[in-house]
């Protein structure tokens, strides 16, 4: 096993036998990292058999990793569902048993990670401190904790915790309706995934797993102190923990101090010049040079204004190119608009976000949130989640984006947010922007995206297909 990767299971303190199952493993290609927390259901004689026909069938498929990713785990789900539904049937000792699984796959590659999902075994995605849950269970209990009808201790305390409404083995054909959960998400190097049983998170709560995801050591350490907590909890059920980190090298950016009397380096354009004309340039640099003050101060400030005019136009220019609506000759000018007190607010909280993780509450920005200036998001990489429902809307006669990825934002995704009313809802560049659960009404261009080429290089190929779905429903959570 690598040093990336984890998993470990363990029966608990009031089983007799380990119906859960894991993965933990690099691809036969070494390029991927394979997780998978499987937990059985249907006693001794049935749940640990589907949960092992459910790991044999996931390598399988999973041996040969290439091209879209998203499509092999579903494949692989409907192999492994096909197996455990045809053994139930023919076995008469297994007819209740099935299971319920959480697939991860991690290219660090592209820093990217994929997953499948079907019943409340869980994944989390653990960036800078925050531990972020991205699957949802798809139990009764599970909706009513999502969706904020109840806390983490009511759940985990309801009498109703263990019943599940997905598992493989359910149904004869899981493909044709909408039962398996799948995504995708930056993985960014620090960042770890945990997937796990609920023989964790019925007893151990997500402060409890973040302090021992922080508190650092190796993934097998961790993964030790997760079952000994959930152990210490009484250890009600099998517990299975698999983790998974980036383990590559953050980049951090450092900025070059000034240093003191030193003459600046000349533009390169001046070195080109002297390439194409060296005698006229060399008669110059030999002449004796002459201090015109005043006349030297009236070019500068000509110069700015002229920088001035060519910036005013490029703007004008851009705005009319990209959709906006420029102002009309005989408008009437007018002062800029201020800012909201929830546009303050939101700008704040994307700027003051110590994590990569900000989740936002209906109960703390009121929809619809009136946006009047363009929401700016210079960070590297943040994920915006929404908690409940919240729609931006825009302020009457605002022609700019909602929000604006500045060009340093490598990767930004949006999660059950809203859009109204905008020209343009969200401005991006190249592939930083992630979408899920996103609605747009009355948006005119929902998503703007513009691509940075150098004015040097050769352009060959073009933009891959749209990473985008529609769907008449949200994505099940």
């Amino acid at each position: 096993m690598s040093d990336n990767v984890f998993g470990i299971t363990d029966t608990g303190r009031q089983r007799k036998n380990n119906e859960d199952a894991f993965i933990a493993e690099q691809s036969p290609d070494g390029r991927y990292i394979i997780a998978c927390a499987i937990d059985g259901v249907g006693g001794y004689t049935g749940g640990e058999i589907a949960a092992s026909i459910a790991r044999e069938t996931i390598l399988q498929r999973l041996a040969n990793l290439s091209g879209e990713v998203i499509p092999i785990l579903i494949g692989a789900f409907a192999a492994a569902n096909e197996k455990i539904w045809k053994d139930r049937h023919e076995v008469k000792d297994h007819s209740k048993m099935a299971c319920v699984v959480t697939l991860a796959v991690a290219d660090l590659t592209s820093n990217q990670f994929y997953y499948a999902h079907l019943g409340d075994t869980r994944l989390y995605l653990f960036r800078d401190g925050s531990l972020v849950k991205i699957s949802h269970d798809q139990s009764f209990t599970g909706f009513l904790e999502d969706s904020g009808r109840l806390s983490e201790s009511e759940a985990m305390n309801h009498p109703k915790r263990n019943e599940i409404d997905k598992a493989l083995g359910f149904h004869v054909d899981i493909i044709k309706g909408d039962e398996i959960e799948t995504g995708q998400s930056p993985f960014l190097p620090g960042d770890m995934l945990l997937l796990c049983s609920d023989g964790l998170t019925d007893v151990v709560n997500k402060a409890t797993i973040t302090a021992a995801m922080t508190s650092g050591g190796s993934l097998k350490t961790i993964g030790n102190k997760l079952i000994d907590a959930a152990n210490d909890g009484g250890g009600k059920d099998n517990i299975t923990v698999v983790l998974v980190k980036n383990d590559k090298e953050k980049q951090h950016h450092t900025v070059t101090k000034p240093m003191e009397n030193t003459q600046p380096e000349k533009p390169k354009v001046v070195a080109e010049q002297r390439r194409q004309a060296p005698t006229a340039n060399a008669v110059a640099e030999r002449a004796p040079r002459k201090t015109y003050k005043g006349l030297a101060i009236l070019l500068f400030l000509l110069v700015i204004v002229l920088a001035a005019i060519c910036f005013w136009q490029h703007i004008n220019y851009g705005n009319n190119q990209e959709g906006y609506v420029s102002p009309k000759k005989d408008s009437v000018t007018t002062t800029p608009r201020q800012r909201n007190p929830q546009e303050i607010k939101l700008q704040k909280a994307i700027d003051q976000n110590k994590g990569k993780i900000l989740v936002l509450s209906d109960t703390a920005f009121k929809s619809p949130v009136i946006i009047s200036q363009s929401i700016v998001i210079g960070r590297d990489s943040l994920y915006i989640k929404a908690k409940g429902n919240i729609t931006f809307q825009s302020d009457t006669g605002f022609k700019h984006p909602a929000f604006v990825l500045a060009s340093n934002t490598k990767s930004v995704q949006f999660d059950s947010l809203s859009f109204h009313g905008f020209n343009v809802a969200i401005s991006s560049h190249d592939q930083a922007l992630q979408l899920k659960n996103i609605r747009f009404s009355d948006c005119k261009i929902p998503v703007l995206n513009t691509y940075a080429f150098s004015g040097k290089k050769y352009i060959s190929g073009g933009p891959n297909s749209p990473a985008f779905r529609v769907d008449s429903l949200p994505k099940k959570k």
